[in-house]
């Protein structure tokens, strides 16, 4: 564990170029101190003392703003950048090398049992805010965009952004989506004013006509007197 401690501080100072000193880095990074705490709380999870790891992690929760369950399985050299409001499953498995931002998800999707929580691979990115759910796989080397909601499995080597998550990049190559046309999506309120529109001028039509047949009745009577 200890050596895991060293290697996690370490790891600090190759992710993070604002990482100055160990010292700042042990006494001000609570990303450092969540993994920490976690690594503490599921040793104590592992030999069942299920109580005392709850603790431990809503401990650390109070403290950092990051919420891992102590039966999480977490590899080494994670890392968390600016962690606030992380939230990390009980039956999550994440590899070795990977990067949370602040506000990820890696969440459930409902009450089911079991594994319900998502598998991350080694080398994964996951950008702030996104919302991973479900007992998903992301693959090896991939990236998760920003504010995505992933819910269902990603391929190795690929980048993934919307909602829903949908890949737009796989082992270096744009994928193509034809009903990905974000200049060109639907617009139901205006395709409410084209109707208004329309109905305006067939109105605006009708009454011409009308006009036109009271104008022709109007005359032919004075034609007559």
């Amino acid at each position: 564990m200890f050596s895991k401690f060293r290697e996690d501080l370490s790891n600090v100072f190759d992710q993070d170029p604002a990482a100055r000193s160990k010292i700042e880095v042990v006494l001000t990074y609570s990303g450092l101190h969540a993994i920490w705490s976690h690594r503490i709380a599921h040793w104590f999870w592992g030999k069942r003392r299920f109580f005392v790891a709850r603790v431990l992690s809503q401990f650390s929760r109070f403290l950092t703003g990051i919420e891992i369950h102590p039966g999480a399985q977490i590899g080494r050299r994670f890392f968390i950048d600016h962690g606030m409001g992380i939230v990390i499953g009980e039956t999550c498995e994440i590899g070795d090398d990977v990067t949370l931002f602040q506000g990820v998800t890696l969440g459930g999707t409902g009450k089911e049992r079991g594994k319900r929580h998502p598998t991350i691979g080694n080398d994964v990115l996951i950008s702030c805010g996104a919302r991973v759910l479900g007992s998903i796989t992301i693959g090896d080397h991939s990236k998760i965009g920003a504010g995505s909601v992933v819910l269902h499995d990603v391929p190795e080597n690929s980048t993934v952004v919307g909602i829903p998550g949908r890949v737009v990049r796989q082992n270096g190559v744009k994928v193509h989506h034809h009903d990905l046309d974000h200049t060109n999506l639907p617009d139901p309120v205006a395709d409410k004013m084209y109707q208004l529109e329309n109905q305006i001028d067939e109105m605006r039509r009708e009454m011409h006509v009308l006009k036109t047949l009271a104008e022709k009745e109007r005359n032919n009577e004075h034609s007559n007197f």
